[in-house]
């Protein structure tokens, strides 16, 4: 349990950072980009913005995947951790959309060339934004959130549109009369990198919500540690689906069928305490016993009357 809470409040501290970075960002981008005339810079503000909003719904996701089971909720509320995830990816696709249409309307609006000053103001936004996306996606990973990874990605986005913007603005100041939309055209061409990350990330979040079982290898150390059990001659069927920040399992643990009710009830509350100590992400997990008699299955087998 502790190790659950510490997870939950280190998705919340990288959260909370990112959305004051962001907020400062927003101010510096948004001004630069008016005065510079740029509006690649100017999305790049809008960008800042809904990481603003995005990170407060994963901030508010996290909290409430954090609150114990209840009455209501006998599995926990960590389906609000995925569900934020899955916010964040829809977000970063209208954000996208929005800087498309702003783009190429900038593209046929002619205008000048954004001022030198802003290239130096976009530097140091990749710097910020790339530090930040690191920072966080090593505490997703860590504490595997959908929704702080998910966060991250928004924050690297970012770092995207701003790389490209200063590119664009490169051209644009080195080119001369003539090439004055070569920031939008970068604007645009971030968008679509910006949607293809959108979908990258909306699909791990969307299979979570629907009880898509995890990987392979993750289901096969936990069958591996069970089989370490006294009295477990081995797993028949193992069922993985993951809640939030936690995992919850269903088994079938083999015994000899000569065992006791009592004897056999015994080994599943310590495949139980196992798979617990070992796996901090797994809240719970429920054994189904299976005897294992084999001269009564062959028995049963051959008389068509096999009950497992």
């Amino acid at each position: 349990m502790k190790q659950r809470n510490l997870a939950h409040l280190k998705g919340l501290k990288t959260t909370i950072i990112g959305i004051v970075v962001s907020f400062f960002l927003v101010i510096i981008k948004g001004a630069a980009g008016i005065f510079g005339n740029s509006y690649a810079l100017v999305a790049d503000a809008i960008e800042s913005l809904s990481d603003i909003f995005t990170s407060t719904i994963v901030l508010l996701g996290i909290k409430y995947a954090s609150r114990p089971k209840d009455a209501d909720h006998p599995y926990g509320h960590g389906k609000a951790e995925p569900l934020a995830g899955l916010f964040v990816a829809l977000m970063l696709m209208v954000a996208a959309i929005v800087i498309i249409v702003q783009s190429l309307y900038e593209i046929i609006t002619p205008h000048h060339a954004p001022a030198p000053f802003t290239l130096v103001v976009l530097v140091v936004v990749v710097v910020v934004k790339e530090t930040l996306f690191r920072k966080i996606v090593v505490v997703g990973e860590g504490i595997d959130s959908i929704a702080v990874k998910n966060d991250a990605w928004h924050h690297r986005s970012d770092a995207i549109t701003s790389a490209a913007a200063f590119i664009g603005i490169s051209i644009a100041l080195i080119g001369g009369p003539g090439y004055e939309e070569a920031d939008d055209y970068a604007a645009l061409f971030a968008s679509f990198i910006i949607i293809y990350n959108a979908i990258s990330l909306f699909m791990p979040a969307l299979k979570e919500i629907l009880d898509t079982a995890p990987p392979e290898e993750f289901k096969q150390k936990i069958k591996s540690c069970a089989r370490e059990v006294e009295g477990v001659k081995d797993i028949e069927k193992c069922f993985v689906r993951k809640m939030g920040l936690e995992y919850y399992i269903d088994m079938h643990v083999i015994v000899n069928g000569n065992l006791s009710v009592f004897e056999g009830h015994l080994i599943a509350h310590l495949v139980k305490d196992k798979l617990i100590e070992a796996f901090p992400n797994v809240s719970d997990v429920l054994c189904h016993i299976e005897p294992w008699d084999p001269e009564a299955y062959k028995m049963k087998k051959e008389e068509g009357n096999l009950f497992l």
